[in-house]
């Protein structure tokens, strides 16, 4: 458009001066050898113009001419070059596709219409080609001669990298991973296999560096690079909080500093401040970790921070964090356990049945069992506690890949991957469940008395439907004959005809407990209601 604009330009202008020479009409004389022309001055004009156009058109034709050969030569080079790439689109498709036949004709064709030390793309296509024809061999010797040249060299590190991985050598994998992670750092799968390879040995400060070098395009991203950060100082941090306990604080204030709400950063730096006396600034970071989700090892390093304090001190303590975070079991749980130290066993008591009426867990009740055996010593009634424990569903605890774990750990130890263990229930034990009517009559019912010893008999009492006891053996109690008629009754009556059936066992009809399978706790002491109404439980 421009040039049509400039074209248009120049014919006005000489137009213009056309018509310029018009209207002031004149003569131009030449003399030359001797004579004289005169020629008007439009005509001499013309003339010019003429000769000047002349002269450019001849040179265009020589130029023409004389650069003919190249020009043609160069059509046929570019007609190649792209019929050469359209066979290398195509090769490339039939790769991603799974076919190997036509991959393979595409890579020669290519191979021949260009030059393969001008495009990279031949050579992937041929590695390509022979992974698809099952040749791996041959496919990772083609990755390991771009090594040679700089612009393939991670083309061909990320090729024997995929190779290593499905021939499962991992430390193969590492390698061509690190090589790849030092030349370009931003380049997502050799920073992952390095951090994972550096992580597994623990070399926190080498994969704090390896993070450390590259950038996080968006906020998502830098918030992931925090949390990482912040598990790999935690993990540093606990590593020498004994042998450095300085570099352990600032490893941990840092981690804190990233992840103020991460449990295990907030415990590592309390026990490093702890250690230098800083007490003010330790409780300060564990009450900020408790108000976001308190956890039971912030609160044992909360309650015990200060070694002098007496037990009621610990119990004021707890009654602290219960007001930072209430109505939340980990906060009752944590008042229960003080008390007890502290000999306080009614408050102690009333914390762990609130704990237990918030979330039903084993430790409520396990709790439950110590207040009674340190207050009463009642046997029974820690019995019953126990077995409501073993129904119970299981506390939170550290689980990573099916992995469980009292404490936390910076990577998984079944698959290696950082930040893998989670803050939760293991998996349901079978039968954890008890109905809120018996939770709630458990938690409301008294302690028992201890029970009175029976008399032993002196021999089975065989009873018979309307058989009386001879002379010489003792009389069985009205509640015993009473139980096995109507244990005869029953029977009697669910076979559905009133002939004689074989009496129970006078074993059980006394009160004789039966055999116990393997996985049945038996009868509890206070289930005696329950029990006249069902008389198996299931777990």
């Amino acid at each position: 458009m421009i040039r049509v604009l400039f074209f248009i330009v120049i014919v006005l202008m000489l137009g213009l001066g056309f018509a310029w020479l018009a209207d002031r009409p004149g003569d131009m004389v030449v003399t030359f050898g001797g004579y004289q022309y005169r020629v008007s001055l439009m005509v001499a004009a013309l003339a010019v113009t003429a000769t000047v156009a002349a002269v450019m058109v001849g040179w265009w034709l020589i130029k023409s001419i004389w650069r003919g050969p190249y020009r043609i030569s160069r059509y046929f080079r570019v007609r190649q070059r792209d019929r050469g790439y359209q066979a290398l689109s195509s090769g490339m498709i039939a790769a991603g596709a799974g076919d190997a036949a036509l991959a393979r004709k595409m890579n020669r064709q290519a191979a021949r219409l260009i030059r393969a030390e001008t495009e990279p793309l031949i050579h992937l296509l041929d590695a390509q080609a022979s992974l698809l024809e099952g040749d791996h061999e041959a496919a990772r010797t083609k990755f390991e001669r771009m090594l040679d040249d700089p612009e393939l060299r991670l083309l061909g590190l990320r090729g024997l990298y995929l190779q290593a991985e499905r021939l499962d050598d991992r430390a193969a994998a590492r390698h061509y991973a690190a090589r790849a992670a030092e030349v370009a750092p931003q380049l997502e799968w050799a920073a992952e296999a390095t951090f994972e390879e550096r992580t597994a040995r623990g070399d926190w400060d080498a994969a704090l560096q390896l993070i450390d070098a590259r950038t996080a395009p968006g906020p998502a991203a830098r918030e992931a690079v925090g949390r990482r950060r912040a598990v790999l100082l935690t993990a540093k941090a606990m590593e020498v909080l004994d042998s450095d306990p300085a570099a352990a604080r600032a490893a941990a204030l840092e981690a804190v500093r990233l992840q103020p709400y991460f449990p295990p950063a907030a415990a590592v730096a309390a026990k490093a401040l702890f250690r230098q006396n800083d007490l003010r600034k330790a409780s300060k970071i564990l009450e900020t970790a408790w108000k976001a989700e308190p956890h039971p090892e912030l609160a044992d390093l909360y309650v015990h921070g200060r070694p002098g304090d007496a037990a009621l001190d610990r119990l004021q303590r707890a009654r602290r964090l219960e007001s930072l975070h209430p109505n939340h079991p980990e906060s009752s749980l944590a008042v229960a356990r003080a008390a007890l130290e502290a000999r306080e066993y009614q408050a102690a008591r009333d914390a762990a049945e609130a704990a237990i009426r918030m979330q039903n867990r084993e430790a409520g009740w396990l709790l439950l069992a110590d207040i009674e055996e340190a207050e009463t010593g009642d046997q029974g009634r820690m019995r019953q506690y126990l077995a409501r424990a073993m129904r119970a569903p299981g506390d939170p605890t550290w689980v990573a890949d099916g992995f469980v774990s009292d404490r936390w750990a910076p990577a998984s130890p079944v698959t290696g991957k950082l930040d893998a263990f989670e803050w939760r229930p293991p998996v349901e034990r079978l039968g954890h469940l008890i109905e809120q009517g018996d939770l709630e009559a458990d938690l409301a019912r008294p302690a028992l008395a201890p029970p009175e010893p029976a008399e032993a008999a002196e021999a089975p009492i065989e009873i018979g439907a309307g058989e009386e006891p001879s002379p010489g053996q003792p009389a069985a109690s009205p509640a015993v004959e009473y139980a096995a008629q109507g244990e005869v009754d029953a029977h009697a009556a669910s076979t559905g005809d009133g002939e004689a059936v074989e009496p129970p066992d006078p074993a059980s009809v006394a009160g004789e407990e039966p055999p116990r399978l393997p996985d049945d706790p038996g009868i509890e002491p206070d289930d005696g209601e329950e029990s006249s109404q069902r008389r198996f439980r299931l777990f």
